[in-house]
């Protein structure tokens, strides 16, 4: 992607642009960043999906007696009358399910696939939403079919409606206020107000990115170090150990010991940057991979591209795909880069990977982690 090139997307803004003036830092309304937008998926498939049990949905209803939420699967049964106003369905993850919707996803890597989560579809009847809310981490809204009244402030206070299914602000204090077309969309920082309601029947496309917690980073990499460490025969000794008086004192120098044995984790560099590429790559506890389809067309020759549920990145020594890390040189790098960058191969860079990369090749599309190109 061409970071210095003006995009409708962003309202002609280039990437670079955008990224410097707004991301993380204040909104930007884009009418028509879409134009001729239609929907990708139908309002029928939509509700298969969220009847699924591999795809994560919920139903919200607003009505005389308050909020209610329920966690898919939904069953078509399960789906209020299209009559009735005020209920919203959210199905996540579309992006890994739709490829109409996983090619619009991607004219969003102007950020780095490490942030980039998934593309949620929200459908609403008539005055349906989630309430005044916040978020935490950066959020494009795109409307597809439909009206949706945005009204959006800064957080000045996070305190959350008591008693309620869902993360409603208290005390909301909207500063600006928009109704979008198909085509149109909003993008919202980590922690600005918002509230979506639908003027009459409306679906919204949510592209959202990942921002873990400093915890939940360090559990998930420190955990995938130590099951990658070879076993440490260093036992603790203390053959100088006194008599005590004091035997529920924990000895100084095995509290060293452990500290030792941390630094030498948190030391090994290579160690922590095969832990974090893989957590940032694995994917999602409901993602599966039919290798069995990918194997009727096993020739790779004419070109590759990596299935839309595949999470592939490098950093300057490793290439990761879907949790699994591999040291990469000279070409073979520069063209497996070019993979994680593109989603793609030509046949003549395929070519040009060594006899040990593409037998890798070979067998992620055994997995089904990617595909053949389509000669046409």
């Amino acid at each position: 992607m061409d970071i210095d090139k003006k995009l409708s997307l962003l309202g002609g803004l280039t990437p670079a642009q955008f990224m410097r003036r707004h991301w993380h830092k204040k909104p930007l309304l884009i009418r028509q960043a879409v134009p001729g937008l239609e929907p990708l998926v139908s309002r029928a498939e939509l509700f298969e999906l969220a009847g699924r049990d591999d795809v994560e949905s919920r139903l919200i209803v607003h009505g005389e007696r308050g909020w209610t939420l329920r966690h898919g699967p939904l069953p078509r049964r399960a789906l209020p009358p299209l009559s009735r106003p005020g209920w919203t369905v959210l199905v996540q993850g579309v992006d890994l399910q739709v490829d109409a919707v996983h090619a619009l996803m991607q004219q969003f890597r102007f950020v780095p696939d490490a942030r980039l989560d998934d593309l949620m579809i929200s459908y609403a009847t008539d005055g349906g939403g989630v309430g005044p809310h916040f978020d935490t981490y950066d959020v494009f809204l795109l409307q597809v079919h439909g009206r949706r009244r945005w009204r959006i402030g800064r957080l000045d206070d996070p305190q959350l409606v008591p008693g309620v299914p869902l993360k409603i602000l208290a005390n909301f204090e909207p500063e600006e206020e928009w109704v979008l077309e198909p085509g149109d969309m909003l993008y919202l920082p980590p922690r600005w107000a918002h509230d979506g309601i639908a003027e009459g029947e409306c679906m919204t496309y949510s592209v959202g990115f990942r921002s873990p917690r400093r915890s939940e980073l360090a559990r998930e990499v420190l955990v995938r170090m130590l099951e990658a460490q070879e076993e440490d025969e260093v036992l603790y000794r203390d053959p100088g150990q006194p008599a005590t008086g004091t035997p529920g004192l924990i000895p100084p120098p095995l509290r060293d010991h452990a500290e030792r044995a941390i630094a030498r984790l948190l030391g090994d560099r290579t160690a922590l940057d095969c832990a974090l590429g893989e957590y940032l790559t694995e994917p999602k506890p409901h993602v599966w991979f039919d290798g069995a389809a990918a194997r009727e067309a096993a020739d790779l020759s004419g070109g590759v591209r990596l299935d839309r549920r595949t999470r592939m990145m490098y950093d300057a020594r490793h290439v990761f795909i879907n949790g699994e890390s591999y040291r990469a040189g000279g070409r073979d790098a520069v063209l497996m880069r070019r993979l994680a960058d593109r989603r793609e191969l030509g046949a003549a860079e395929v070519a040009r990977l060594s006899d040990g990369a593409r037998q890798l090749l070979e067998q992620w599309a055994d997995d089904g982690w990617l595909h053949a190109l389509d000669p046409s």
